[in-house]
């Protein structure tokens, strides 16, 4: 099953809450989509519910990477919420746990932009 995308408001932060598999092809394509779709309604501040991720790739992994680069270039911010274990493996393994603002808690995280 790829990605499956929702997107809820809470105040001024989109929150986009993933589920599924983010891997090569449409699983990273409907991620890099929504959050290009977010970014052409004027949304700057996302914050993404991984919890309900059950695998990810490399792919998926650059997905991330380009989805916050391209809020960062936008003037945005992009946070990550309830990683599961394997993508917060992944994430120290590739060195990248320190680019991303990760939170556990919704409400807290919420309260950081």
């Amino acid at each position: 099953m790829s990605a499956k995308l929702s997107t809820r408001q809470v105040g001024e932060v989109v929150v986009v809450d993933v589920s599924g598999r983010i891997t090569l092809g449409e699983g990273s394509s409907n991620l890099r989509e929504g959050v290009l779709e977010l970014l052409a309604k004027g949304s700057k501040k996302i914050l993404l519910n991984l919890g309900d991720v059950t695998y990810i790739d490399s792919s998926g992994i650059g997905e991330l990477v380009s989805a916050f680069t391209s809020v960062s270039n936008q003037g945005g911010t992009l946070k990550l919420l309830n990683l599961t274990k394997r993508v917060k493996d992944l994430l120290q393994i590739t060195k990248l746990y320190t680019v991303f603002d990760i939170y556990d808690n919704e409400a807290h995280a919420i309260s950081r932009f």
